[in-house]
C-alpha cells in the first residue's frame, strides 16, 4: 500500500512549476506522472497546441468529478513556507485546492467510490481547458457518467449558494480633432466620455434575492492622441458581474449611453445558482468560475480553502490547517453528492 499523499507537499510541489495561463504544459505532466505513479488512470483532453487538461479515473464509471485550474495569473511568485502557512502565486489559487482534491480522492478510491479528478488549463483567461472538457464529454470521449461536480475556487472553505455571471462591454465616444487651443472647432471625445462615466451609479440594474446586487466595474479608460489635440476618439472598458440575464445588463447600458457613444459587447459568463450539503456553512461569491462551461459534468458544487481576497494579489496564501481540513471536507461532499 502506498503512502497517502502529504497535501502540504503536494501544494509546493505543484507552486514551484511557473504555469500561468498558455504556459501550463509542465504542470500538466506534472500532475499526470504523479496521479499514473499512484495508479490513478490518466487521460489528456487537448485545449490548444501544446496544452492540455488532465482527466483521472480510478473506475469506468466515475459518479462524482473534483475539478479545479492549474493555471495561474502572472507574475510568477515562488513559494515559500512556514509553521502555519504557504505564500506564493497559485497557493489558494488554485494549487493548494488541487492538492487537497488529489488527497480526498485517494481516500475516495481506497473507498472504492467511484471518483474522478479534472484539471483544467485557462481559467484565468477565457475558460478553453473547461469547453475543451465539456467538448469531450458531450462527444463521449471521456466516461460520460459524472452525476456531481465538485468545483474548487477560495471561498473561505465555505459551499458556494451562488457564483455571479460576468460580461464584458467597451463603451466608445467620437469627437473631432482640432488644435487644443481652439476646442470650440472641435469636439473632445475624452470629455464626453468623462462626462458619461460620471453617471455610471444611475444605472437601474437587476438584484438578485440570493446573488445580490449587478455590480459594474470600469476597468480601463484610453483615448485621444496627443495633449495638443483635442481628442477625436476615447473609450471605456466595462467588466459587470451578473445576477440574471446578460441581456438585461446590457439593454440598460446601451439605454444609458444612447447616442452619446457606442456599446461593444464581450464575452459572458451567466450567473450560476449552486447545489449545497446541510451542515456546511454557505456563501455567495461575487467571482466567475469554470462551472458555466462544465454544464455536463453532473450537478455543481463550489468549495475551496483560502480568501479570493488574497487571490491574485502579492500576498497570495493559504493557511495550512485549512488546507489540510479541505482534504476532509471534499471527501465529505464527494460522498454526499452522489
Amino acid at each position: 500500500m502506498q503512502t497517502p499523499p502529504d497535501v502540504v507537499e503536494i501544494t509546493l510541489d505543484l507552486m514551484r512549476i511557473e504555469s500561468t495561463s498558455g504556459h501550463e504544459g509542465e504542470v500538466i505532466t506534472f500532475v499526470e506522472q504523479l496521479l499514473a505513479g499512484r495508479g490513478w488512470t490518466t487521460q489528456r483532453i487537448p485545449v490548444s497546441p501544446g496544452r492540455d487538461d488532465i482527466l483521472a479515473t480510478a473506475s469506468d464509471a466515475p459518479l462524482v468529478t473534483l475539478s479545479t485550474h492549474l493555471d495561474t495569473v502572472p507574475p510568477y511568485i515562488a513559494p515559500s513556507r512556514t509553521a502555519d502557512r504557504i505564500t506564493g502565486r497559485g497557493a489558494c489559487d488554485a494549487k493548494g485546492i488541487a492538492a487537497a482534491m488529489i488527497c480526498a480522492a485517494e481516500r475516495l478510491r481506497d473507498a472504492k467510490l467511484p471518483v474522478a479528478l479534472l484539471f483544467v488549463v485557462g481559467e484565468e483567461t477565457c475558460h478553453d481547458g473547461a469547453h475543451a472538457a465539456n467538448d469531450a464529454y458531450q462527444r463521449g470521449l471521456v466516461p460520460p457518467t459524472s452525476r456531481a461536480l465538485i468545483n474548487g475556487e477560495p471561498t473561505e472553505s465555505r459551499l458556494a449558494l451562488g457564483t455571479k455571471g460576468a460580461v464584458r462591454m467597451t463603451v466608445r465616444t467620437s469627437g473631432r480633432a482640432v488644435h487644443s487651443a481652439y476646442p470650440q472647432l472641435g469636439a473632445s471625445a475624452t470629455l464626453g466620455l468623462v462626462r458619461l462615466l460620471a453617471e455610471i451609479e444611475t444605472i437601474e440594474l437587476p438584484r438578485d434575492p440570493v446573488l445580490g446586487e449587478t455590480t459594474v466595474n470600469i476597468g480601463m479608460l484610453s483615448g485621444g492622441i496627443a495633449d495638443n489635440v483635442v481628442a477625436p476618439w476615447a473609450e471605456a472598458r466595462l467588466m459587470a458581474r451578473l445576477v440574471g440575464p446578460v441581456d438585461d445588463v446590457v439593454t440598460a447600458v446601451k439605454r444609458w449611453v444612447g447616442d452619446r457613444g457606442t456599446v461593444d459587447v464581450g464575452v459572458s459568463i451567466p450567473p450560476v445558482h449552486l447545489g449545497t450539503i446541510p451542515g456546511v456553512e454557505t456563501s455567495v461569491v461575487a467571482f466567475a468560475t469554470d462551472i458555466p462551461a462544465l454544464t455536463r459534468w453532473g450537478t455543481p458544487y463550489l468549495f475551496g480553502p483560502g480568501s479570493v481576497h488574497v487571490a491574485h494579489t502579492d500576498d497570495e496564501h493559504i493557511d495550512i490547517g485549512e488546507l489540510r481540513a479541505a482534504v476532509g471536507i471534499y471527501e465529505r461532499l464527494a460522498r454526499e453528492a452522489f
